[in-house]
């Protein structure tokens, strides 16, 4: 008698000769990884992008100045001096990642690269106020002492205590490039969005031109009552 080749289980076989069962695991298997791979990165970018927000509010610098100068002898730097512009990027980090959470395969990979240079620029500013303090804190230092010009505040300067926030913003930074990265290269595994943003485009299609046609008549029907001086609804 012939039929859909079976495995031994009984399980009926697809054309390509693989059982129906393990072809159905491998799909759940696929679409779990998929759903892991995209919790983790967005988790990861929404955590480095917060804090990336939470260190441009901490301190970065203690500036100590040349005694006799001014009456204070240190100054104190943030990160919204070190690197002003880590506010900026931190807020396009968060309202990416809540357009990755609607986004189709394709804007995933565009989101990507911009998570990519988010970070690159993260890294880049934390890396800039590393290697010259004394210049990313100019601007503090000058109106302390009201002394102005990149050579005279370094000459004000006698040292700089650096906190752990500049290096945590740079490695902040580098998470985020490869959050950015692992979107790009992953993206198009992730499943879809959450069925609530396609119920309008659904329900449309499941109705169809038949049943968009089948309403106009019921419209001239009442139309055709309350012309007649009955009460459609009573029907």
């Amino acid at each position: 008698m012939s039929g859909s080749p079976a495995d031994e289980s009984g399980a009926p076989a697809d054309k390509s000769g693989a059982p129906a069962g393990v072809k159905r695991a491998a799909a759940k298997r696929i679409r779990a990884s998929g759903r892991r791979l995209k919790s983790s990165f967005m988790l990861l970018g929404l955590a480095a992008s917060a804090l990336t927000l939470i260190s441009w509010t901490q301190n970065w610098f203690t500036v100590t100045v040349t005694p006799g100068v001014v009456n204070q002898s240190s100054v104190a730097i943030g990160g919204d001096v070190a690197a002003g512009g880590l506010s900026a990027l931190g807020l396009a980090g968060l309202a990416l990642v809540g357009a990755l959470s609607i986004a189709g395969p394709f804007f995933r990979i565009i989101l990507g690269y911009l998570e990519l240079l988010i970070g690159a620029a993260v890294a880049l500013s934390a890396g800039i106020a590393l290697s010259a303090p004394e210049r990313a804190s100019a601007t503090s230092v000058t109106k302390v002492t009201g002394v102005s010009g990149a050579d005279s505040v370094a000459a004000l300067v006698k040292s700089v205590d650096a906190s752990a926030w500049p290096a945590v913003a740079f490695l902040l930074g580098i998470l985020t490039v490869f959050v950015g990265v692992g979107i790009v290269f992953s993206g198009r595994r992730w499943p879809g969005s959450s069925k609530k943003y396609q119920t309008n485009r659904t329900d449309d299609a499941d109705q169809g031109p038949n049943a968009q046609a089948a309403a106009i008549p019921d419209a001239i029907s009442t139309w055709d009552a309350l012309s007649d001086g009955s009460d459609p609804t009573a029907r």
